[in-house]
């Protein structure tokens, strides 16, 4: 038996949610959702603030759908709130720190990441101080430039770059750890 789902066509559904239709808005909600948890929760550690973000940033994605201009993916306009609103939570929190401290790490992670599972380096992300994890995640998640990233955290471009190479290293480092106690451990 096939199922049809309810509003089908994209640009149908988001009309329809921009007239306050709730079955549309409701859809596009359960089709982002879970998505979006997932981008919350690489710039806020705890499941339940992560979650908390995510509706904040639905309701600007409700409020705002009307300046949707259908130029670019739909799911990327949405992605680029919940970032938004996770800086801004951030940094209104004063959460974001970003380290002058110097972190040296010279052994070299020879590790194979065959064995580490989803969960293991998402606990890895989680163990980098604020600061390093929001550059790391803007860069190499988002796909955000340095200039864009010293823009959005007022922050100088040399300081990106700087947080995102100690961001590495402390990856590296703690990977290279976890990989050796798992190793001690068989």
């Amino acid at each position: 038996m096939k199922i049809i789902k309810l509003y089908t066509n994209q640009n149908s559904l988001i009309k329809k949610a921009i007239q306050n239709n709730r079955a549309a808005q409701k859809q596009l909600f359960d089709q982002h959702s879970p998505k979006m948890l997932g981008v919350c929760r690489q710039y806020v550690k705890d499941l339940h603030h992560a979650e908390d973000l995510l509706l904040k940033g639905f309701l600007k994605v409700f409020t705002n759908l009307h300046t949707f201009k259908n130029e670019g993916s739909f799911e990327g306009w949405i992605r680029r709130i919940m970032v938004n609103t996770c800086i801004s939570h951030l940094r209104k929190k004063n959460i974001i720190d970003l380290s002058d401290e110097d972190f040296v790490f010279n052994a070299a992670a020879t590790d194979n990441l065959e064995n580490t599972t989803v969960n293991d380096i998402q606990k890895l992300i989680d163990a980098l101080p604020d600061g390093y994890r929001v550059v790391f995640n803007l860069f190499a998640i988002e796909g955000y430039k340095h200039s864009e990233i010293a823009k959005k955290l007022k922050i100088s471009e040399s300081t990106s770059k700087s947080q995102l190479f100690k961001a590495r290293k402390l990856l590296q480092y703690n990977y290279h750890k976890m990989n050796t106690r798992i190793h001690e451990n068989k």
